[in-house]
């Protein structure tokens, strides 16, 4: 019975490492060379260390028996670090600025599809069969559009696909040439229609694009909330400005252009608040946390005027990276605003969570239980809160 445990292990063990995606050793030259040799494309799986997402994928999808089934018998797959080695010169020739970025090469080491985004495992198996297609193949599909293709279907597809490969440019063009196919037939908007134009603003707020928002607001207010679309017409022109104002290779911010262009958007007295809200974003994002408390503790005098969820989120920030007692004690006060403007269980468990980092662990306690209570009704995870709980009994 022992020989036969231990072969049993032994088994497990060997079907174990068979499961999911088997990535190429050796280097990139050698592995379109064997792609090439075996008629496959190549899978390439972009990533950096630091990637959240890229982590996830590897963990979570590539390790999966069907993943790895449907990508060993139909791809040559690479897995290659995009700030080390031959990685560099990959992601420059590529243009893999963002991650992950998952591409499917020919032999030649030309891009026939690509995505740039976690997925879940059904939507990364549908990945691998759409490169697969022709009729889905990014690269095709970018050579329709340049032969004038305009079927509507064809468009949606083709604008879809432009999104999800980050390739904006050529996702406002297609989604251009949808609305203009669409206009001869109806002015009604479906929300497809309202989300892959949302989709396309996020990454270029400006252009065609924009200007479809604005003129077409009261049919597209009959598909989103009016709230909702004003929000979106406020971040979409705070994006435009920031990218006209701020220099992402020296990461420098020009406040004087921003500013002028703010106050041609929002009016003077706005201009000044979103300014210093953009400053301590870009302290946050270096990690500079004194900045970052400083500024918002000017912004936040009077918590009374901004709303739930910002309260919330600037109070979390502080718990996570500040220490100074005097800013923590600001931070709950935005917290209990939050809180009173509308109570949830994201702003009870950063109060709860506050309160016990300044040291007051009666009121930690009374808001991490009404947090796990919030949490119960509306059938959210509240096992970090409930961590917190078990240390204050």
């Amino acid at each position: 019975m022992k020989k036969l445990s231990t072969l049993s292990l032994l088994l497990m063990s060997f079907l174990a490492l068979c499961q999911g995606i088997k990535f190429e050793e050796g280097n990139f030259a050698g592995i379109l060379a064997k792609a090439k040799k075996e008629n496959k494309l190549v899978f390439l799986d972009g990533y950096t260390s630091w990637c959240g997402p890229c982590k996830y994928m590897a963990k979570n999808i590539f390790t999966v028996q069907s993943v790895g089934d449907y990508y060993n018998a139909n791809f040559i797959n690479a897995k290659i670090d995009m700030e080390k080695g031959e990685g560099k010169t990959i992601a420059k020739k590529y243009n893999i600025v963002s991650y992950p970025n998952l591409l499917f090469l020919n032999g030649d080491g030309q891009v026939v599809h690509r995505i740039n985004m976690s997925l879940s495992e059904e939507d990364f198996l549908q990945l691998g069969k759409d490169a697969k297609d022709p009729s889905k193949q990014l690269v095709l599909i970018k050579k329709k559009l340049e032969k004038g293709e305009n079927n509507l279907d064809f468009l949606k597809t083709a604008t879809t696909a432009f999104i999800k490969a980050q390739e904006m440019n050529l996702a406002e063009k297609s989604l251009d040439q949808y609305f203009k196919q669409k206009q001869k037939q109806t002015n009604d908007l479906t929300e497809d229609e309202t989300n892959m134009l949302i989709s396309v603003l996020r990454y270029n707020p400006s252009g065609t694009a924009y200007t479809f928002l604005k003129n077409r607001k009261e049919d597209i207010i009959k598909v989103i909330p009016l709230d909702l679309y004003e929000n979106y017409v406020y971040s979409f022109k705070l994006n435009s400005i920031s990218n006209k104002a701020y220099n992402k290779k020296t990461n420098t911010l020009n406040e004087a252009l921003f500013l002028a262009e703010a106050e041609k958007a929002f009016g003077k007295e706005k201009a000044h608040k979103i300014l210093l809200r953009k400053k301590a974003n870009l302290a946050l994002n270096k990690k500079d946390y004194s900045t970052f408390e400083k500024i918002n503790l000017d912004i936040y005098k009077d918590p009374s005027q901004a709303n739930s969820s910002e309260l919330n989120e600037v109070a979390w920030i502080f718990f996570e990276n500040i220490d100074n007692k005097q800013s923590l004690e600001k931070a709950i006060l935005w917290a209990q605003e939050s809180v009173k403007k509308d109570q949830g269980y994201e702003n009870t468990d950063t109060l709860a969570n506050l309160y016990n980092k300044t040291g007051d662990k009666k009121n930690a306690k009374i808001w991490a239980e009404k947090s796990i209570e919030l949490a119960k009704s509306t059938g959210k995870d509240f096992s970090s809160t409930q961590k917190l709980l078990d240390t204050l009994k």
